[in-house]
């Protein structure tokens, strides 16, 4: 029996810890989506129509985020061709 809980510890444990990191990239998400600035939204859906006059893109498809190195902002662009 002891062999079977410990089994089964070891498994609860494995799993908290993915729902944990789950969680915190989540979080992040959300945090940077809340720094980003106002214009961020209609920017995004306006360089999905852009790429969409050349290929197909999903709106899913598309990654963009805004980052500050050294006092610099960053926008990177990341998008998934089919």
């Amino acid at each position: 029996m002891k062999l079977l809980d410990y089994l089964k510890g070891k498994s609860q444990k494995e799993t908290a810890k993915v729902a944990k990191d789950r969680l915190q990239i989540l979080l992040a998400r959300e945090r940077s989506d809340m720094s980003a600035p106002d214009y961020f939204p209609q920017m995004k859906e306006e360089i999905i129509a852009v790429i969409r006059k050349y290929v197909e893109v999903d709106n899913n498809a598309l990654q963009l985020s805004i980052d500050e190195n050294n006092g610099v902002e960053v926008l990177e662009l990341n998008v998934t061709l089919n």
